[in-house]
């Protein structure tokens, strides 16, 4: 292209982005237990991210339950990633309006645009209330839910609306859920507290359980007859009752809650309305994106949400591209670290991580990816006690900079596993203590019931893994959650098990995105 010619190119390309919409600017607002990451005006990123605090505030009162300030890596960090087009290509499915993926030191929400508007929130918000009511739950308590409390409880907190003044109503109608209502296929309350029943009778078209479960949860709450009942329930449950016989004692005559229900959805509902001064949001900090950072940003968010080996290879292609752009941008060099170790580049990996820290040592993706690809070349090497000597080391210099960060606590364990030694004690008092600050990382809860059933600690392994057992989205970790828990049904502390089942049972199985349509 001749210099005229370009010169014209330039010209045109500045007239149209100047008659163009303008475009937001990349932020990072971090709060006591969020992360957001947006493309978008500061103002509403600030209101969002205030009314993601006085959710969390809000639900911890109501609850009377409120839990220790996450580590700053261990809070949840969400990507607004634009809108239903952007989120059908990052999710793979036309269906799913936003998600949710629950790991220890790396919790990540992924959610449309922003939608500060007054009254009930936009659906995509909702998902996102519903999936930070389940991780908040999880948090805040070791009991296992059943399925239709879990759920009812999470369909009850995310229909909320925050109102100019601060303040938040909650408990509102579920009017997400009013089609359901309306429409799906009818389950009935003996359905919900029997999952045996309501297995053999599920349809394979859509049902009412999420919308049902809200219904009993929201009932419960305000109805003053039944006042008690629902703690009651978690009582007898905890004492040892099945679901369906739990729920007989409590709740009666189940033929009469179901008329009830059915009349209670056309009465005029109560819900909670919490003062400003009931909540808090703490301090908000907002931070704009260098031009490194919002260039790779896209390429982040992919890497984050999970990636295939194709699609890693295309993304570290274009990150080195950003990188060549952007030389010394510590928070590019962390996402190119990223990108090389998906795409199975060890060495590039852990260079891109270390230029990340010499210009930046509080990056901790940083010490993670290099952490990791070290890791991955040790379970290689000849000399495996010097290579996960090595490898553990920026776990190790993260631990010093963020004591309560789950994975150093997790790979000081593994470094011992791998080796092919016997975790010592101190290595297996640092997995069991990651596995208490992130309850909601299912793979982890197995791996840490696991070493407690091998070391014959049955009762504090069932503490870990009934939660698990128990997840309406667990899948597969679910389903080893409960092999677990019945491999050591009913023996004693101290007593072993068959090591070859417990294998079996424990096999590393990631878990699955908790995720809702549109």
């Amino acid at each position: 292209m001749n210099s005229r010619i370009e010169r014209l190119v330039l010209a045109i390309a500045a007239l149209v982005g100047l008659a163009g919409p303008a475009h937001a600017e990349w932020y990072e607002a971090s709060s006591d237990h969020f992360v957001i990451y947006a493309d978008d005006k500061e103002a509403d990123i600030r209101r969002f991210s205030e009314n993601l605090e006085r959710y969390h505030s809000a639900m911890a009162f109501l609850t009377k339950r409120e839990t220790d300030l996450p580590s700053p890596s261990n809070r949840v960090t969400i990507y607004i990633v634009g809108g239903k087009k952007e989120m059908r290509s990052l999710s793979g499915s036309k269906t799913i309006g936003g998600f949710y993926v629950p790991r220890a030191g790396g919790s990540r929400a992924f959610v449309q645009d922003i939608r500060n508007q007054r009254g009930y929130p936009d659906f995509s918000t909702v998902i996102l209330l519903h999936e930070y009511a389940h991780h908040f739950l999880m948090s805040s308590s070791p009991l296992a839910l059943p399925r239709w409390l879990n759920e009812g409880a999470a369909e009850f907190f995310a229909a909320a609306s925050f109102n100019d003044d601060g303040s938040l109503l909650i408990g509102r109608p579920a009017q997400h859920r009013a089609g359901d209502i309306a429409f799906a296929d009818p389950v009935h309350v003996r359905e919900l507290i029997d999952p045996a029943l309501y297995e053999q009778k599920k349809v394979k078209g859509y049902d009412t359980f999420y919308a049902k479960s809200w219904l009993l949860y929201h009932y419960l709450t305000f109805n003053e007859a039944r006042q008690g009942q629902l703690r009651d329930y978690q009582i007898a449950l905890f004492e040892g009752l099945g679901q369906k016989e739990a729920g007989e004692k409590t709740f009666g005559d189940l033929d009469k809650l179901e008329r009830e229900l059915k009349g209670y959805l056309r009465e005029r509902m109560f819900s909670f309305s919490l003062s400003p001064d009931k909540l808090r949001t703490g301090t908000i900090t907002l931070r704009p994106l260098s031009a490194g950072e919002a260039a790779v940003m896209p390429l982040q968010i992919r890497s984050q949400r999970g990636v295939g080996k194709e699609e890693a290879a295309a993304i570290v292609a274009e990150a080195r591209a950003v990188a060549a752009r952007f030389p010394g941008d510590a928070g590019v060099l962390t996402a190119l670290a990223e990108a090389e170790y998906d795409a199975g580049n060890d060495d590039a990996a852990i260079a891109a991580a270390d230029g990340a820290l010499a210009r930046d040592p509080a990056r901790t993706n940083a010490y993670i990816q290099k952490g990791y690809a070290l890791f991955r070349q040790a379970a290689a090497a000849d000399n495996k006690a010097a290579a996960y000597g090595t490898a553990v080391k920026p776990f190790v210099a993260l631990n010093r900079l963020e004591n309560d960060h789950p994975l150093p606590l997790i790979y000081f364990y593994r470094a011992q596993v791998e080796r092919g030694i016997k975790p010592n004690e101190n290595a297996r008092a640092a997995l069991k203590r990651a596995a208490t600050l992130a309850p909601f990382d299912q793979g982890l809860q197995i791996n840490a019931g696991m070493m407690l059933i091998q070391e014959g600690s049955h009762s504090i392994a069932r503490a870990f893994l009934a939660p698990v057992a128990a997840n309406p989205h667990g899948g597969p970790a679910a389903a080893a959650a409960r092999q677990l828990v019945g491999l050591i049904e009913g023996v004693a502390d101290g007593t072993d098990v068959d090591m070859r089942k417990l294998r079996e049972a424990g096999k590393e199985r990631e878990p699955e995105a908790a995720a809702a349509a549109p």
